[in-house]
């Protein structure tokens, strides 16, 4: 069998059209013959198939056996009818539930309560409470003050390394100076000299 063939066969297989002695072909071709390359997948299928025999027909009555199977399952329908009602009832029930718990707990946990009758009780109470806030934002700058001083040094070292950068740039521009004088004095003793 020649390779044109082989594809023809395998595309009639994998369609679904290739008849008894098409697949006899491709067995006796596998299992004969090394795969070529491309066809090891084939191959391993057409090798379990010779391996697993021949598949039996079914009997004369297996269509039968599989209707009335059905049909025996079929009439206990009653309890699958009797769950179908009652998981939509019970699934309202739950979320009515959940709603009526929701609007109960929401309506009252949003009264305000007031904590003291006396108003000025209340706002002594608020001043002892924000003047603790400050006493504790206060410590708590305070700790702060060692990052700031890391700032203020960052700032004078930069400036000190900005200064010596300046010295240096200006170093170099006066040698530079003094190369472009050395090289126009080279070039015009040059010119005297041709």
């Amino acid at each position: 069998m020649n390779e044109e063939e082989l594809k023809r066969l395998i595309e009639k297989y994998y369609s679904g059209l290739s008849t008894d002695e098409d697949e006899k072909a491709l067995r006796a071709y596998f299992i004969n013959n090394t795969a070529p390359q491309g066809y090891e997948a084939e191959r391993e299928i057409f090798s379990f198939y010779s391996e697993a025999g021949d598949v039996p027909e079914p009997s004369a009555d297996f269509e039968s056996r599989i209707i009335k199977a059905l049909d025996a399952t079929s009439g206990s329908d009653k309890p699958a009818k009797f769950r179908k009602l009652l998981v939509p009832l019970f699934s309202a029930a739950a979320g009515l539930l959940i709603l009526a718990g929701s609007y109960f707990f929401f309506i009252h946990s949003a009264e305000p309560k007031d904590t003291y009758s006396n108003p000025e009780i209340a706002y002594a109470e608020t001043m002892k409470i924000l003047m603790n806030v400050s006493t504790r934002m206060n410590h708590c700058t305070r700790a702060l003050k060692p990052v700031g001083r890391i700032n203020e040094m960052k700032v004078k070292s930069f400036g000190s390394i900005n200064k010596s950068a300046t010295l240096v740039e200006k170093n170099l521009r006066s040698l530079s100076y003094l190369r472009n004088s050395d090289e126009t004095d080279s070039a015009s003793k040059e010119k005297t000299n041709n």
